[in-house]
This record gives structure tokens, C-alpha cells and sequence, in this order.
């Protein structure tokens, strides 16, 4: 989605929301009113500023409040600023009653003690797909339910590729998608472009071909690692993709891709208004792994979550605010909405009987899994940053694969 470019970089600033939070509270204690005096208002806080009071989303959140008989009292915060706000709304004691946040940011907040379990609040996730519910979990617990994921998958230009002999049928593995590259680059069109920017973003962007490699964050100089980042910098050498990939955004790479001599972009389920757009007819195929099936590509998205409170009593109320957020039939509209795949098998075929282009979109989210899956929580975002220096070096030739990820887990240890 539009926003998504900043909702990515929320991670990079998760090493440091403790140590922001212990300064910020000189400044501007008690600003952040999330409790009305009167109990019968609850307050809501949500990474979307961009809508507003008129908006689908402002008016679903007071139906829900309508439906449990309460005001609502909404705030639209910048994804960047929500981890500092929340965990500084926890040490004076005003948490929001429910606080929708980007999926990474759910394990630094739960290791903080903000955010109480679905054992403790009764939120049913029994209807999610496992692999989204993955990136709320944290030593054995829930911390929430996904509102809807996003995630990555390969743009095609059915022109650039038909002029260069290629049948995207063929493109199976990463030895099929290379050889589609040079026919495209011999056909004098280019080949594939995508964001390796040194924030998150690049190591989002990355994690397809790393995962899709079989590696894992855990062991970063895996030999399964060291064929992924080779993958990209031979594409570099060959000029089958730009050297601007090392500065892409994935707003800048989507843009490349937009003018129309591209065959391949990596990006993400929110360019698709603009893929409409682009004037040339186009397809999604999900990032395969190196020797073929779908490679799990990361999760973006948002969970709602229910804070911890000091008087307890408010959750039953919470429970049925997030219950009704989640509900199939607002997930239906609120993923619409935001582009988003809805994160349950039932909404996410009343999505592709809608749109049957959605199909690529499904598939892919259904391989996606969370950055900080597998309990790796507030380490992430330390890995995530080597992951993406190494990318930079052996991008720019400063370093050989091998040379970058060794020193990207000598790093992180």
C-alpha cells in the first residue's frame, strides 16, 4: 500500500524505542491522553493518518463501538511514531484500549510487558493462517490477530516479455527466471528491478531470495545465503538489473518499472492501483525459490492488539471492539480498502472470486511468514541490519558474497 514504504522502516527504529522512550518522558508527559475520563469511551490508535473522520475506517470503527455500546475515540498515528508513543502511553499508565500495529513492532512491545495474550484477552485466531498469526507470536504466546498482510511478489510486462521470446510459464526457479533475463536483455529491453536500499526496506526486499535459498536469519553466512546474494550480484554484472537497485526505493524501483522497458519488478500488493495505470498489461507470479515452488517472502501488515490495562474490566469491551474488526465481513471490506490479503482462507476467497487476479497475491501471502517468526522478536531488527550492509557491500563490489555475510554474522554475535 502507499504507506508501506514507511510502515517497513518502523523496524529499523525498533533498537532504539527503549532508549528513546526512557527520554522521552521529560518531554510532553501526559500529552497523549488515550483514556476519556468517562469509561464509557474507548480509545483506539492505528498507523493510518491518511484517513480520515469521513473515511470507510473511521466510520467501521465507530460501528464497532456502536455494536458494544461505546464511544470510540480514534487516533491515526505515523507507523514510525506508534512504538515510542505506545510504550510511553504504558509507563504512565494510558494505554489504548486497542492499538492496531505493524507486525514486527508486536514482539518489542510484548517483550516490553505492553501488550497482554490471547489467553489472557480471548481473542479467537483460530480461523488465521498459521504462518501470519507467526509474526504475533513470542516465546509460546499470542499477542494479537492480523487485520490483513501484505507481501512480495515479481510485476511482469506480458509486452516486453513476449517480444523477447519468453513464456512466463517457463520461469520456475531462479535458473529459469536468469535465463528469461538474458533473452530479455539480448531482445534490448531490461531485465528486473528491485529496492537494496541499506534500510529495511532492502532487507525486506532481500528475504525472498534468501529464504527462497533455504536459508535462515539464525546463520547469515550459510552457503544457502551466500547463493542468494550472489544470485542479485550477478544480475548486477550481467546487466540484467540496474545499479540503481542499490539506492531503490520501492518507490523508485516501481517507478523504473512503470516506464515500460522492464520486464520484472519485485514489489508489493500495494502498487497494484498503480499497476492499473501503468498503461501496459502486466502480471504477478510469486517469487520462486532457487530450485523452484514459492519462496516464502516477508509479512507486512498490521495486528490488532489489546494493550495492557490497569483496570482489567475494560477488555471485555476491547475483545469485542477487535472481535469486530476482524469479523469476515470487515476484513473483507477493510482489506479491500487497503490492499491488503485478508489473513483467514474464508475472506481471502470471497477476495479472488472478486478479483481473480488476486490469485498470485493469495498464493504468495499463503508461503509469506513474519520477520520475527520463529521467536527471533527484538533480535530481528539487529540481523536486519547487517543482512542489509551485507547486501550494500557485495552489491557495490566492496565485498564478495561470502566476504559480506561472514562479517554480517560476526556482527550480529
Amino acid at each position: 500500500m502507499h504507506s508501506s514504504s514507511r510502515r517497513l522502516l518502523a523496524t529499523v527504529a525498533l533498537s532504539t524505542v527503549v532508549a528513546v522512550v526512557g527520554t522521552a518522558c521529560s518531554s510532553g508527559a501526559g500529552s497523549t491522553d488515550a483514556k476519556n475520563a468517562d469509561s464509557g469511551t474507548y480509545t483506539i490508535w492505528d498507523p493510518y493518518p491518511q484517513f480520515d473522520k469521513s473515511s470507510a475506517w473511521a466510520k467501521l470503527l465507530d460501528k464497532c463501538g456502536t455494536q458494544a455500546g461505546v464511544k470510540i475515540k480514534r487516533t491515526g498515528f505515523d507507523t514510525s511514531d506508534l512504538p515510542n508513543k505506545t510504550l510511553l502511553a504504558a509507563q504512565q499508565g494510558n494505554s489504548p484500549d486497542v492499538l492496531i500495529v505493524d507486525n514486527p513492532v508486536v514482539s518489542t512491545l510484548a517483550e516490553a510487558g505492553v501488550l497482554t495474550t490471547t489467553d489472557d484477552n480471548k481473542l479467537d485466531t483460530s480461523k488465521v493462517d498459521p504462518n501470519l498469526l507467526a509474526a504475533g507470536q513470542s516465546g509460546g504466546k499470542t499477542y494479537g490477530t492480523p487485520i490483513g498482510a501484505n507481501t512480495l511478489a515479481l510485476y511482469y510486462n506480458k509486452k516486453v516479455l513476449k517480444e523477447a521470446g519468453v513464456d512466463i510459464a517457463s520461469v520456475k526457479d531462479w535458473k529459469s527466471l536468469t535465463a528469461a533475463l538474458a533473452k530479455v536483455k539480448k531482445a534490448g529491453k531490461k531485465g528486473i528491478t528491485f529496492s537494496a536500499i541499506g534500510t529495511e526496506e532492502g532487507s525486506f526486499q532481500f528475504l525472498p531470495w534468501f529464504w527462497g535459498s533455504g536459508a535462515k536469519l539464525t546463520e547469515l553466512d550459510s552457503d544457502e545465503a551466500v547463493s542468494a546474494l550472489s544470485l542479485w550480484q550477478d544480475w548486477l554484472k550481467q546487466g540484467y538489473a540496474p545499479n540503481s537497485v542499490i539506492n531503490n526505493t520501492q518507490t523508485t524501483s516501481w517507478q523504473e518499472f512503470a516506464g515500460g522497458d522492464y520486464a520484472f519488478a519485485e514489489n508489493g500488493t500495494w502498487q497494484l492501483a498503480n499497476a492499473e495505470k501503468a498503461g501496459f498489461e502486466y502480471g504477478v507470479l510469486p517469487i520462486p525459490g532457487s530450485d523452484g515452488g514459492n519462496a516464502a517472502a516477508p509479512t507486512g501488515g498490521e495486528f490488532v492488539t489489546l494493550p495492557v490495562q490497569d483496570d482489567t474490566g475494560r477488555y471485555t469491551t476491547s475483545q469485542k471492539l477487535a472481535t469486530c474488526l476482524t469479523s469476515t465481513q470487515n476484513l473483507y471490506d477493510t482489506d479491500t480498502t487497503l490492499s491488503y490479503v485478508a489473513p483467514t482462507s474464508e475472506v481471502q476467497n470471497k477476495q479472488v472470486a472478486a478479483n481473480p487476479e488476486l490469485k498470485a497475491w493469495v498464493d504468495a501471502v499463503k508461503s509469506a511468514k513474519g520477520r520475527t517468526s520463529g521467536d527471533l522478536g527484538t533480535k530481528y531488527p539487529k540481523i536486519s541490519e547487517q543482512l542489509w550492509k551485507a547486501v550494500q557491500s557485495a552489491l557495490s563490489g566492496s565485498k564478495s558474497p561470502e566476504d559480506a555475510l561472514t562479517s554480517a554474522q560476526a556482527a550480529v554475535k
